[in-house]
């Protein structure tokens, strides 16, 4: 009982010690996250009339956000806000929304001079910047036809300096430039007048609950263009577009490391492609549940410029694809794999360590595997995979679309894999189905020269009519 004081006075002490030590090293240490500054757009005079521009208002409210702390900007609804190009900064997350609009100007002079900065929203050289809030960011594309065409309609052309080419003189919607923590969530990406969202030379990206919508016959309105970054996931997206859906390019540097996840796609180009741009490697891409639709290509690779590509893995994809028009590169291929030069000076690249597992396909054309007599196709898989060839368009068949480059259109008969410049292919537990079609000739599951393919293992491969 003596001691009872003394072992209260210690416990006491404990306590202060404590307290003090947990002040300390909150004095000299910051919040883990601090709540984000809000600045609405309409306090610094924008209208949300979609008639006035309202490019200074929202510009004065991004560059209201203090330095190195988070910062949203919001658009609130309801209301349309018409810009020209605004760039964001460090720590500026764009939220508009749901109800609100921004819309992208349709005049040369709401864009920056150098054609490369044609963007509505752009991030240059920031960190933690993004977009979402559940509105709409529309690039107003139908202003920008010059020409309706039921087959691919003519479009503006900026082409002033030749920094462009021809119907590639537009501005593109959202862009990140050099920068790094980006995050694009729940936001509806709404016709591009050009390329839709487009990560250039960045790092850390996510991409997740977003809807691309782009005019079904406007060329180059590609849905999301990953080029030259890296550390990229994108998950639970709609993408509904008339060019190539998810597009990763290497034009200055190598792209790895990209994720995409439980996301859904139409194209009438090529719902998931490598290239065409393809100067430095891609390696490390993961494809998995994700459902194409009525597509001209499903999984394609156009590698033309000399970067190999390794360790891709396409997992739990079901597949539709079919013709729309010659116009379109495309012959409703559901898997397209090219490494043939984009031209004389162009080096030859490989393509290896490729895996298809658990695919169902439905489409009007069969699997195309091209490589180059220098860009071997290698170790390529096909392992759990159940594909139906049917036609249910009238347009002819008996082609092989190389394009873009290589031999273009070459007449030939549809076979359910054509297989040219491999060195190791497995072909496991798949299932070829072909329907009756009185004008064609289905009955040819495989064609390959033995002269140019080579390790070839097939376990587990059947080819039936449809209605056997």
């Amino acid at each position: 009982m003596a001691n009872h004081p003394t072992l209260f006075l210690l416990f006491k002490i404990i306590i202060i010690v404590s307290f003090i030590l947990i002040q300390s090293l909150l004095a000299t240490s910051h919040p883990p996250n601090p709540l984000p500054l809000t600045l609405s757009v309409t306090d610094f005079g924008a209208t949300g009339d979609g008639t006035r521009y309202d490019t200074v208002p929202i510009q004065s409210a991004i560059n209201s956000c203090p330095d190195n702390l988070p910062c949203h900007v919001t658009f609130p609804a309801p209301g349309k806000y018409l810009t020209g190009t605004v760039f964001l900064k460090s720590g500026v997350v764009l939220n508009v929304e749901a109800g609100a609009r921004i819309l992208g100007g349709t005049r040369v002079e709401d864009y920056p001079a150098e054609s490369t900065r044609w963007y509505v929203v752009v991030a240059e050289n920031a960190t933690e910047v993004g977009i979402g809030g559940g509105g709409v960011v529309d690039g107003q594309a139908e202003k920008f036809v010059v020409r309706e065409n039921e087959r691919k309609k003519v479009m503006v052309s900026w082409n002033e300096t030749g920094a462009c080419l021809g119907d590639e003189c537009r501005p593109r919607l959202v862009g990140f430039l050099d920068s790094t923590n980006v995050r694009v969530s729940n936001v509806t990406l709404y016709q591009p007048a050009y390329w839709c969202l487009h990560i250039v030379r960045s790092n850390n990206i996510s991409i997740e609950d977003t809807t691309i919508f782009g005019d079904f016959n406007i060329p180059n309105n590609d849905g999301i263009d990953i080029e030259d970054s890296n550390n990229t996931v994108i998950t639970r997206c709609h993408i509904d577009t008339g060019d190539d859906a998810v597009c990763p390019k290497s034009s200055t540097g190598p792209v790895y490391n990209l994720t995409v996840t439980n996301t859904w796609i139409r194209s009438k180009s090529s719902a998931i492609k490598l290239g065409s741009a393809s100067w430095f490697d891609f390696k490390h891409f993961v494809f998995d549940n994700i459902t194409i639709l009525d597509s001209h290509r499903g999984l394609a690779f156009q590698i033309r410029d000399g970067g190999n590509v390794s360790d891709i893995v396409f997992s739990n994809i079901n597949i539709s694809t079919r013709y729309y028009d010659p116009l379109w590169w495309g012959r409703g291929e559901p898997i397209y794999i090219t490494s043939c030069p984009r031209d004389a000076t162009s080096r030859e690249a490989s393509i290896s360590n490729i895996l298809f597992i658990n695919i169902t396909a439905n489409s009007e054309n069969g699997i195309f595997l091209s490589g180059s007599k220098r860009g071997l196709l290698r170790n390529l898989r096909f392992i759990n995979m159940n594909i139906t060839y049917t036609r249910f368009t009238n347009y002819a068949g008996g082609l092989l679309d190389y394009r873009p480059g290589c031999q273009e259109l070459v007449k030939h008969r549809t076979a359910g894999m054509m297989m040219e410049h491999i060195e190791g292919i497995e072909v496991k537990n798949v299932e070829m189905r072909w329907s009756k079609y009185e004008h064609e000739q289905w009955n040819n599951p495989l064609e390959f020269k033995s002269s140019t393919v080579n390790n070839i293992s097939f376990l587990n491969f059947n080819s039936r009519s449809k209605s056997s």
